[in-house]
């Protein structure tokens, strides 16, 4: 028996203009009714999705629990009350911020605790981020001591390419040892740094520990590279049929709808209801 689902938000869970299905909206309470944990597992803030957790009557509850930042930060619901938080050590932000700035076409972003950043942001990903209900505040200077005090959850960077992507990573890890780093890409837009060893599948792992929820009791569904790690280490790993490659060949099981067509509905109703 399934006690757990943790999921990806965009291109998984919601439509490609950010919105939230009405059949996959039911599905999710209807599993919810059912003691099954429903958990959102993002790579972005836990503040971004607040009003798709009032929709899935999830928002401020207790004993229901969120996942952001790649599994940089778990929260309960209720008050939005951090249960770990994973950040990045300064240091290491600091060298990633600036080998991201000194690339004149990337928008560079940081993510902490509670707000996003953004230097050099271009129309193409603000777009994208507007759609999905995601503030930021954009940064004019690249003096990063003002996060010295801070959680930084993550920094990553949107480029237009893969290659410009995996170019990104290696200048970052010119100056980075790899070994401090979890790369990952995502959205077909950024590439993604957060502190080696935290991943959306350690999170998810970390979490179910806390519930006493085996790995094996855990669904976890994604479209794409950041989400690997989660199915690597879940009982029920699944693909949404706009997967990439890696994605679908990892997934147990690939769903017939995408990401607009009720994707999630057709996974509880098969696996949970």
């Amino acid at each position: 028996m399934y006690k757990m689902i943790v999921c990806d938000l965009d291109e998984t869970l919601m439509n490609d203009d950010g919105t939230l299905s009405a059949k996959n909206t039911a599905a999710i309470q209807a599993a919810s009714k059912q003691g099954v944990y429903f958990v959102p597992n993002s790579g972005r803030s836990y503040t971004s999705f607040q009003n798709d957790l009032e929709t899935l009557h999830l928002r401020d509850q207790a004993q229901q629990y969120s996942i952001s930042y790649n599994g940089g930060l778990i929260t309960e619901n209720a008050g939005n009350r951090p249960m770990a938080i994973n950040a990045m050590d300064y240091e290491v932000a600091k060298k990633v911020f600036a080998a991201g700035v000194t690339n004149t076409i990337a928008s560079t972003h940081i993510y902490t605790q509670d707000q996003l950043y953004i230097y050099h942001p271009i129309v193409d990903d603000t777009a994208y981020l507007t759609n999905r209900g995601v503030d930021y505040t954009e940064m004019t200077t690249t003096d990063f001591s003002q996060f010295k005090d801070q959680n930084v959850m993550k920094i990553i960077m949107a480029l237009p390419t893969m290659d410009e992507r995996k170019q990104m990573r290696a200048a970052v890890e010119a100056e980075v040892d790899p070994s401090q780093l979890a790369v990952t890409y995502s959205s077909d837009r950024y590439v993604e740094f957060n502190p080696a060893g935290i991943n959306k599948g350690t999170s998810a792992l970390q979490l179910g520990k806390l519930l006493n929820i085996t790995a094996d009791e855990i669904i976890a569904v994604g479209d794409n590279g950041n989400d690997l790690p989660m199915l690597n280490v879940v009982g029920l790993p699944i693909s949404v049929a706009n997967g990439i490659p890696a994605v679908k060949e990892t997934a147990k099981y690939v769903t017939q709808a995408d990401n607009n067509h009720d994707a999630l509905a057709e996974i509880i109703n098969k696996f949970i209801l």
